[in-house]
């Protein structure tokens, strides 16, 4: 009977253990997810601070998506819009302290899209090279 009680505690802190990692990737990805979001925030980190910059930068975003995600950005403590006075009025972003929380994150990233296009490269250059010999 231990036996069957110990799996069963076993099953629970998986379980537990899994509902937490699931819950906290799910948070993770509302703040940051999406196609274009990283890519908003290291455009910023690169120097890329005005709309029109951002827009540049980050290729096939539209301005209505951009304009959107600056939103979420600054709603979730990442960015702040800064507006100056005068004429013409200008608007800027900053990024915030908080957003060098994911450096780590970031570079994890870079490093694995890096290693994933070689692959895919890899794999279909062997393809038709297969083909080719056949």
């Amino acid at each position: 009977m231990k036996d069957k009680n110990e799996k069963q505690e076993i099953n629970k802190e998986f379980t537990e253990e899994c509902t937490t990692v699931l819950a906290a990737v799910s948070d993770a990805l509302y703040a940051i997810g999406g196609k274009w979001k990283l890519m908003i925030i290291i455009a910023m980190a690169r120097g890329n601070n005005r709309f029109t910059e951002l827009q540049k930068q980050v290729k096939g975003i539209s301005a209505r998506v951009l304009s959107s995600e600056l939103k979420e950005l600054e709603l979730n403590g990442f960015i702040i819009k800064k507006v100056s006075v005068g004429y013409p009025v200008m608007i800027h972003y900053e990024l915030l302290p908080y957003s060098h929380t994911l450096e780590e994150l970031v570079g994890a990233m870079t490093r694995w899209g890096i290693q994933h296009r070689a692959k895919i490269k890899s794999e279909r250059s062997s393809e038709s090279a297969s083909k080719s010999s056949k």
